[in-house]
Parts: C-alpha cells; sequence; structure tokens
C-alpha cells in the first residue's frame, strides 16, 4: 500500500497551491488555488490530471475537497473547478474561512475583471453558488468524511480561520499544513497541533532558508522609516492584502501614532477592510491570547487613527500613509497608486509580505529598479525608497523544523517554495532528522510507501498465559543485588507463543494450542512411541544405522 501525491500546483513555486493526496481509495483535494503571477492557462491547476482516460467526472474522481484558509493562491480556482469543470463533492473549510473566502474571491473579480477587463473565469454568482456547497469546520472538530476516512482540523495561525488539515483513512496518517506561523504576532496566536503518528507531512517551505530576527526588531525598524518618511513630507505606501497582515499592521501604527500624538492620516483605501473588521470583531475567538485578554475593555480593530481612503485623495498634498490592495501590486488600486507616487524620490514604498515571481512587487523586492514595464506601452519611473521588511505571516526555516521534528512524521513533501530552497531544506531534514524527504514540481507524483498494519484479537486465555510466563521469568531472573526492585532499564523481553488463526470474514485472532482444537471442532491427538521401538532407534544410533525402517512408526501404533 502507497500514498499518492500528485501536486497540482505550489510545486517548486509560490502560487496556486493544490495537492491531491490518494490513500487507500481515498482521494482528498487539499487548496485550490490561483496563481497572481500568471493571466493564461497557468493561473489555474491542471484539474483534468486527476481525472482517468476519457473520464469527465470530477465529483467522483475526488472524495473531497478541503481548503486550508482564504488567500487567493490557496482558494482561488474553487469556484472555477466547483461551478464550471463540476464538482459536486463536499468542501470543508473553516467558520471564518467561509465567511471571508467571499469577500476575497469576490475583490478579486472586482480587481482583475471589472477594472482590468481580463477574461472572467467565473462569475459573482458562481461563487455564491459555490460558497453553498461548503461544510464548515471547527478547530479539532473530527469529520468522518467517509468510512474508514476523517479529517481534523488544527489552528496554524497565518491569517484569521487558517488550518492544517490531519487526514487519517484507515491507518495511515498525514497532514497538510497549508500555510502556518510557528510564532505569535500582535493579532494572532501561533500554530498548535497534537503530537500525531504521521505517514507523511506536507508543509509549506516559503521561507525555508530565512531565519527571522526578533520581531520587535523588524516592528521598530518598520515604525522608523514609515515616521522618517511622513516627517519628510512624504507618502508611504503599503501594499497589503486586506485581510491579514493589513490589521496586524494596523494595530502597531495605531498604537504608535497614538503614543507619539501624530496627526498624520493613515488611510484604507478598500471598503472591503471595513467588512474584514466587522469579521475580525465578531471571530475573536481565532485571535491572539492578548487580542482576547484586552477585547472586554477595547477592540483592537476599532482604530483611532485609521480613516477610509477616497480615490480623489491620491493627488492631494501633504503627508499619508496608504494601505492599498493587492498586496503584491499585480493590479488593483495599488498599482494605481504605485504610478502616482514611485516618480517622487520623497516617498516610500514598504512591502510587509511575499510577493510571487511575475508581480510588480517581486520585481520590487529583487532589487531597486529605476524603470518598471508595465506592458509595451506603459512604463513606471521608479525615484521612490523601497523598503522590504518581513512582517510575512509565513514561519521560517526554524520553525518549519521545529514542526517537522515535533511531528516526526516517517516522510515529508516540500510545497509551496522556491526550488534552490527547497532543496535546502530538504539536505537539512534527511541529515538532521533522519526522514526522506521530498519537493516535486507542479504535475509530479510522489508515491511513499507504508507498512499495513494488521488488527488482530487475542483470547483472554492467551494474554493470560503471556502474563505467567513474564512473571516466572522475572522470578528466575531477579537480582541478587537488588531483588525484585531492578533498575529501570534491567527488565527483559520475553517471547509468546500462540497459534494464528485466520478464517474468512472474521477478524484474525491468536490462541493458545488446545483452544485452536476447540474453536475447529476437533479432538486433540497423540503420537506413543513404544520402548521397542525406542530401543531400536537407541541401536541404530550406537552402530551407526543410517535410519529407522519406513512403516516402523505406523507398526508402533498411533491414537
Amino acid at each position: 500500500m502507497a500514498i499518492e501525491c500528485l501536486v497540482l500546483g505550489a510545486g517548486q513555486e509560490v502560487g496556486k497551491s493544490c495537492v491531491v493526496v490518494t490513500i487507500g481509495g481515498k482521494r482528498v483535494m487539499f487548496d485550490c488555488g490561483m496563481h497572481m503571477g500568471h493571466h493564461d492557462s497557468r493561473r489555474y491547476p491542471d484539474f483534468a490530471r486527476v481525472l482517468a482516460p476519457g473520464a469527465t467526472d470530477y465529483t467522483a474522481a475526488i472524495s473531497c475537497v478541503v481548503i486550508s484558509h482564504f488567500h487567493l493562491d490557496h482558494i482561488g480556482a474553487l469556484p472555477y473547478f466547483t461551478e464550471v469543470c463540476g464538482y459536486h463533492g463536499p468542501v470543508y473549510m473553516t467558520y471564518p474561512t467561509k465567511a471571508l473566502a467571499p469577500l476575497m474571491l469576490e475583490d478579486y473579480l472586482k480587481v482583475m475583471v471589472d477594472h482590468r477587463g481580463e477574461e472572467e473565469q467565473y462569475s459573482y454568482e458562481d461563487i455564491l453558488r459555490c460558497m453553498k456547497k461548503v461544510i464548515p469546520l471547527d478547530l479539532k472538530q473530527t469529520i468522518q468524511v467517509e468510512k474508514d476516512f476523517l479529517i481534523r482540523a488544527y489552528y496554524a495561525g497565518h491569517v484569521l480561520g487558517a488550518a492544517m488539515i490531519y487526514a487519517k483513512v484507515g491507518d495511515a496518517a498525514i497532514v497538510y499544513t497549508g500555510d502556518y506561523n510557528m510564532a505569535p504576532d500582535r493579532h494572532l496566536g501561533a500554530a498548535q497541533i497534537d503530537r500525531l503518528k504521521l505517514n507523511l507531512l506536507i508543509t509549506e517551505s516559503t521561507y525555508a532558508k530565512t531565519v527571522r530576527d526578533s520581531k520587535h526588531a523588524r516592528e521598530r525598524e518598520f515604525l522608523k522609516a514609515v515616521h522618517k518618511c511622513v516627517s519628510g513630507g512624504g507618502k508611504v505606501l503599503i501594499p497589503a492584502f486586506a485581510l491579514g497582515r493589513a490589521q496586524e499592521l494596523c494595530i502597531l501604527l495605531d498604537d504608535y501614532w497614538e503614543r507619539m500624538n501624530l496627526k498624520i492620516p493613515i488611510y484604507f483605501s478598500a471598503g472591503l477592510t471595513i467588512q474584514a473588521n466587522m469579521y475580525y470583531k465578531m471571530l475573536i475567538g481565532w485571535t491572539s491570547q492578548k487580542i482576547k485578554n484586552s477585547y472586554t475593555v477595547h477592540n483592537p480593530f476599532d482604530f483611532k487613527h485609521v480613516c477610509h481612503f477616497e480615490r480623489s485623495f491620491i493627488n492631494n498634498p501633504g503627508p499619508c500613509v496608504l494601505f492599498a490592495t493587492p498586496g503584491m501590486v499585480s493590479g488593483g488600486f495599488s498599482l494605481e497608486v504605485f504610478k502616482k507616487w514611485a516618480p517622487s524620490e520623497k516617498n516610500l514604498v514598504t512591502l510587509p509580505g511575499y510577493c510571487v515571481a511575475g508581480t510588480i512587487g517581486h520585481k520590487l523586492m529583487s532589487g531597486k529598479p529605476t524603470r518598471i514595464d508595465i506592458d509595451k506601452d506603459t512604463h513606471i519611473d521608479v525615484r521612490c525608497q523601497i523598503h522590504q521588511l518581513s512582517f510575512s505571516p509565513h514561519t521560517d526555516s526554524k520553525g518549519i523544523m521545529d514542526l517537522t521534528e515535533f511531528l516526526s512524521p516517517n516522510h515529508v513533501i516540500l510545497v509551496h517554495g522556491e526550488k534552490p530552497q527547497m532543496a535546502f531544506l530538504k539536505e537539512r531534514i534527511e541529515s538532521e532528522l533522519g526522514m526522506q524527504c521530498y519537493y516535486p514540481a507542479n504535475n509530479e507524483t510522489v508515491s511513499i510507501p507504508i507498512t499495513q498494519n494488521l488488527k488482530i484479537n487475542a483470547t483472554e486465555k492467551f494474554i493470560t498465559s503471556c502474563c505467567m510466563d513474564e512473571t516466572e521469568n522475572n522470578l528466575q531472573k531477579q537480582s541478587p543485588i537488588f531483588g525484585s526492585d531492578m533498575p529501570e532499564g534491567c527488565g527483559t523481553e520475553g517471547v509468546a507463543e500462540g497459534i494464528l488463526l485466520m478464517e474468512k470474514s472474521k477478524t484474525p485472532k491468536i490462541l493458545c494450542e488446545d483452544e485452536l482444537l476447540h474453536s475447529l471442532g476437533m479432538e486433540k491427538h497423540f503420537v506413543h512411541l513404544e520402548p521397542l521401538l525406542s530401543s531400536r532407534i537407541e541401536e541404530v544410533k550406537h552402530t551407526g544405522g543410517s535410519a529407522v525402517q519406513q512403516g516402523s512408526l505406523a507398526d508402533s501404533g498411533c491414537e
């Protein structure tokens, strides 16, 4: 028996996470994302690969879909898969993810289709129909998907509602981490999971080679850069997704503005964030312990110094701080503002999170370009300051190693990372932890061998006989110095003898010899050797004879 892992997305890249795992005849699709850096067929996973030749029914091919969190690179292709491809089976995600996913999906359509005129792959109505198929999960809730097939969600940190998914089919078990953070931040706790017996761990590896500085040092550096820019009359653009880092940085800036008594405006560009903050207030139970403790006195998502940004404010004179979506500057309002503010040396663009290849954010993080080409007819002169600081909600390499060591799976598969860094992490996992590790590319399959355990019943008489034998062994092997109080580690292991009985359509069982005869309805038979025959054997041995004559046993009598 083996676990087959087909990577349809996030194989040696970050984007369109989608991993299809086959265990014991069950098939699970973990995440169903889109790639924000592509605008062609590479944007979505190649779903046809899960079908048998000539087949068209995705519902028959996939037992269930499980979504780890609401980011588009993990959920962006779900309405396409359910409403266009025609998958009608169960879809699982946590309650916050179900609440927030429609906001992200609708905002994507508004930005990429309505504003940029890209071809529509699914509609607003498709999003609504898709979300009606979703079955919500609570943390540590065990869901029986089918017979001998269960799933369970664990807290992942990262963003509100993010979950690691435990799946078990028979005796085979895996964990798919999605994106997670092993360190708490201002509004979310650290990932938490039970110690589980696993055949396979599928983990993200976004920061496979990075070990971050302390959170406080990064916060100080960020606040210093922002304060310096606005003090000099400049504008600060913070491209951020409306859910997640935006809330984290708003809490940080709002607190700093209050302490420093600053009057410079902080803006949010998206009405989406107003909706998002409403959900954050409703879902306080999924936030950090610090937020839960302070919530009764003050809701930290009621920002005192943050207000809504109107499009007409873009050319206003004077300093300000603006959060604009999307976070990777792949289009939308963040790109519109970047075009206006990038040519001024007084302004600052600070990139707090990861940007996938192909986006303007990635180009800015890869160096300090003086010019960026949007298309063949449009370019942007870049004279502003570029500040890259990791406020990413992904765990770093230390966190990945810590989680892997804690769970101690037999095998590890790395996804959601860049190939050179994944190769480095694979070597560390194999050399330091002694686990077989893989990092397949998109559309590659990894086969993980597993040992199948056989459940066997034991009769009460057999268990009793084992206990009696062990007691006798211990009495015989008592230390003359310690007596019955043997030191720890001096115990002995015994071997129990029994008979394994395997009957059709019944659970195998192990029993004593006399129980076997009773179970089969047979009588016990004995073979007796007559004295004459015994003497003859001794004589043959003494004279060097080769053997007893054939038939002598029969002649001696058998009962």
